[in-house]
């Protein structure tokens, strides 16, 4: 595996942003399918849910429910193509992965425990690239040894 995303570059490739074009041209420039964990699926679809809600109680906020179910309807169709391949994680060795990377940044850093799980799966499947356009994940899959392309 050469690459792997975090939630922010798939947001980018299945939801219109600031950071989509580069996302989308990183994403067809690749020579290998993106993989992508379970964990990372749930993180994009519970932020597109988070998103229609929030767009529910406030229409200046978020987006509707028809932009996150075109969302959801163009990752199954890459995942159905082979475009994005699903794999699985040894999670007790991800866990141990973020748990060293956490003791070595989080007090100074302030990461999340998902910035923490998304590094720590690309440690433990040998990826080379970090892809994110979270810039606080940036520094922690950098400081892990990652190259950061984007």
């Amino acid at each position: 595996m050469i690459a792997y995303p975090d939630t922010s570059f798939l947001i980018a490739l299945y939801r219109w942003q600031v950071n989509s074009r580069q996302a989308i041209a990183h994403f067809r420039a690749m020579t290998e399918a993106l993989h992508v964990t379970s964990l990372l699926l749930f993180e994009f679809r519970q932020s597109i849910r988070l998103q229609e809600f929030l767009h529910r109680r406030d229409p200046r906020l978020g987006f509707d429910l028809a932009t996150g179910q075109a969302a959801f309807a163009k990752l199954q169709a890459n995942l159905t193509s082979g475009a994005l391949v699903l794999i699985a994680a040894e999670w007790n060795d991800v866990l141990q992965k973020a748990e060293w990377i956490s003791s070595r940044n989080t007090s100074s850093a302030g990461n999340r425990s998902f910035d923490m799980l998304h590094v720590a799966t690309a440690l433990h499947f040998g990826a080379q690239e970090f892809l994110t356009f979270d810039s606080r994940q940036k520094r922690l899959a950098k400081a892990a040894g990652l190259k950061v392309p984007l």
